[in-house]
């Protein structure tokens, strides 16, 4: 059986992406994500609803727009994720968030490329992005085509993460790379020489009871 272009798309192969009705999806992807990008701050069940809409399924993510995607339909976000404002999701690939995710600001995540041969530019490929759970991505950081980051692994900010990184370690840089693994010592202090306390964390539960 002959593939369609979206076969292609999947299977990493060249495309171009004028027809099979892509360019009318990314009409509607770009109207969902303008409705979602105005909304107010008092709108909350507008954005979830539009962000049902947006990923083809209910997420118990928080986005704070403005967020800026090509489908939608092709990003799937885990629940109890936080993804901060002009984040950048280019989802001609597959892209999956884990759970409990946190994004800074204007963190860009793509999934295409095109040939370096100039003659053959106006092709693409694509290569799927994954995120496992509960990393930290700091803001700006770009994450290239075919990456895969492991669980755990905090991302600093202003990295360009280019190869994938294993879990469980913190790693920063252009090129992106592994700095050290989460240790015993993370376990005592949160920033720098600032430590964990009990009776802090204690403190810090019973303010959050007071809206």
């Amino acid at each position: 059986m002959a593939k369609t272009m979206k076969d292609r798309i999947r299977e990493g192969y060249l495309f171009t992406d004028m027809c099979e009705g892509m360019p009318a999806e990314r009409t509607k992807a770009k109207l969902l994500m303008k409705a979602f990008n105005e909304t107010s701050a008092e709108e909350i069940d507008k954005r979830f609803e539009l962000m049902e809409q947006i990923f083809g399924k209910k997420t118990g993510a928080w986005i704070e727009p403005p967020l800026y995607f090509c489908y939608g339909t092709h990003i799937s976000i885990g629940d109890g994720c936080y993804i901060n404002f002009n984040c950048n999701f280019v989802d001609d690939g597959q892209i999956t968030i884990g759970e409990r995710v946190m994004f800074g600001p204007a963190v860009t995540i793509a999934t295409v490329g095109h040939p370096i041969n100039p003659k053959m530019r106006e092709y693409m490929y694509t290569d799927p992005v994954t995120i496992g759970n509960d990393c930290w991505i700091g803001g700006n950081v770009t994450i290239c085509p075919g990456v895969t980051i492991g669980d755990n692994t905090v991302i600093g900010a202003g990295s360009v993460v280019t190869k994938d990184i294993p879990a469980n370690c913190v790693a920063a840089g252009n090129p992106c790379r592994v700095i050290r693994e989460i240790n015993e010592n993370d376990e005592k202090y949160y920033y720098k020489d600032r430590p964990i306390l009990a009776e802090d964390l204690a403190e810090e539960a019973e303010l959050r009871k007071n809206p």
